[in-house]
């Protein structure tokens, strides 16, 4: 994953984003850890799987409905509690099951 360090994306108060497959990180290397990396990696896989922009559109359409249910729209979407769940788990991606964003129990809190 190419990591692109700034002071401008993301917006203030966010450390980083992944556009794409690269990550922008805002600020140094000393700002990120390999959680955050795995976390993005999670995101990364995903992307592939539906392809890029299928998986932008669902994730707005996805927060979007959130945003009118119980709890914390961004952390209730489907692809953000995988990559919560597993991010601590550096060798997850490597026995990822595919579309596991979407499998039933597989990325509920526990």
């Amino acid at each position: 994953m190419k990591i692109i360090y700034n002071n401008i994306i993301p917006f203030k108060g966010f450390l980083a984003i992944n556009l794409f497959g690269i990550l922008f990180v805002r600020g140094t290397e000393r700002d990120i850890n390999d959680i955050v990396l795995n976390h993005e990696r999670i995101h990364t896989a995903q992307m592939k799987e539906l392809g890029y922009i299928l998986f932008y559109i669902i994730y707005l359409l996805e927060w979007i409905v959130r945003l009118f249910k119980k709890g914390n729209a961004y952390r209730n979407i489907s692809f953000e509690r995988e990559a919560y769940k597993h991010e601590r788990d550096l060798n997850y991606l490597s026995t990822r099951p595919k579309w596991a964003m979407w499998q039933k129990n597989h990325n509920k809190k526990g």
